[in-house]
């Protein structure tokens, strides 16, 4: 019995730091894709205050979808995983009942064999009716330590009863959790289906407007094109002049390009609150299929009006310049790493500025209600997905 309460006891200690870990990674990730579907919901609101329907609503209302179909995933995930943690707490409870059961008929032994040997005169006769004096001293102490036993024991069932008690708790509070989830997992459904619906009916409108999305495309692609020329000369106008660089410049440049990649996956978004409408590559229009997209070359993230822009890490602002289609853009050097902010309507800094991680460098322009920032990061003059570096 020691070996099995020793077992049990070394699995509970073990199982719940880690059960409450993997609750509490999981609710963060839940309500995460929760607040965003938030932000969204905030940003749809004031686009269709436009009275105009357009890609970008399309683009934030299918982002809800993606982003329900998440939530709905984490949440069939959550429910399997109490789920899981319900039964095993079950056999939990199944195996403290029958240490339960037989700590109480041990101490109903000992009570019987108490009332059987209250006469004193009897534990004296036990005693010295044994065959040598080592059998009779362990008779002696057996008898000594008598009420201990009866006391050991008592506290034992009432240690074990409470811990019980504690664990049927639990596992009524999963139950109820389990129940909770399954309530709002319903619910999702249920917008889900409606967003997918509402994206329908705007594709439908939309998609009698095929000539002038092709000529809009038409302009994006000159735009993005002439955009991705002046970046690329600058940046490699940039790598031409670290090769004329002293020692100590070029030591600078690495220690701050070596800080700057040991925080990949880490870095702070480039805004306070945003959502990701459109991520880094090619991508087909999102009415009309068959006609490809310019390819972006960072992220575009949603936020609200006039939003703040931030350095996502320190660095010097190489340099600021005025782009067709993306108003004012802020070129920050990291080393040999480089981030790009554009459509911005006020640049709060100056070409050559040191700036800090979390600096506001500009507020953005209004864009339908909302504001939208173009972020692109560069290794050099190889460009990066900077979904793979910054916090998600």
């Amino acid at each position: 019995m020691r070996k099995t309460l020793l077992i049990s006891l070394i699995f509970t200690i073990i199982s719940l730091p880690i059960s409450a870990q993997s609750i509490s990674e999981q609710t963060k990730k839940r309500e995460a894709i929760e607040r965003e579907i938030a932000l969204l919901d905030k940003q749809l609101t004031t686009t269709k205050a436009q009275q105009k329907t357009s890609t970008k609503e399309l683009s934030l209302i299918q982002q809800k979808i993606t982003n329900r179909r998440k939530l709905l995933s984490q949440i069939e995930s959550d429910i399997s995983y109490i789920e899981s943690q319900s039964k095993q707490k079950e056999k939990e409870i199944k195996q403290l009942n029958l240490e339960l059961e037989k700590l109480k008929e041990r101490y109903s032994h000992l009570v019987y064999s108490s009332y059987k040997n209250r006469d004193k005169t009897v534990w004296v006769l036990y005693i010295l009716a044994s065959k040598n004096i080592e059998q009779g001293y362990r008779r002696w102490s057996y008898l000594r330590n008598y009420s201990g036993l009866l006391k050991a024991s008592a506290i034992s069932i009432k240690e074990k009863n409470a811990r019980l008690q504690k664990e049927i708790a639990k596992l009524t509070k999963m139950k109820e959790n389990s129940l909770n989830m399954k309530k709002q997992r319903e619910q999702e459904y249920r917008s889900l289906a409606l967003e997918e619906k509402k994206a329908k009916q705007i594709i439908t409108q939309l998609s009698r407007k095929e000539r002038e999305f092709r000529q809009q495309i038409t302009n994006k692609r000159r735009e993005v094109e002439r955009l991705n020329r002046e970046i690329e000369r600058i940046l490699a106008a940039a790598t031409k002049e670290k090769s004329n660089a002293g020692a100590k410049e070029i030591a600078a440049s690495r220690l701050l390009s070596n800080k700057f990649e040991n925080n990949k996956g880490n870095l702070p978004w480039p805004v306070k609150e945003g959502v990701i409408i459109e991520a880094f590559g090619q991508h087909n229009h999102p009415v009309f299929k068959h006609i490809k997209l310019p390819f972006n070359n960072g992220v575009n993230i949603s936020t609200s009006l006039n939003a703040q822009v931030l350095a996502v890490f320190d660095g010097i602002v190489k340099q600021i310049l005025v782009m067709p289609g993306y108003n004012q853009c802020v070129l920050i050097q990291h080393g040999n790493y480089y981030t790009f902010y554009t459509k911005i309507e006020k640049v709060r800094v100056s070409t050559g500025d040191k700036v800090t991680t979390g600096e506001v460098i500009g507020i953005l322009a209004e864009n339908e209600g909302n504001s939208v920032l173009h972020f692109q990061l560069w290794h050099g003059t190889t460009k990066q997905n900077p979904e793979h570096w910054i916090s998600l």
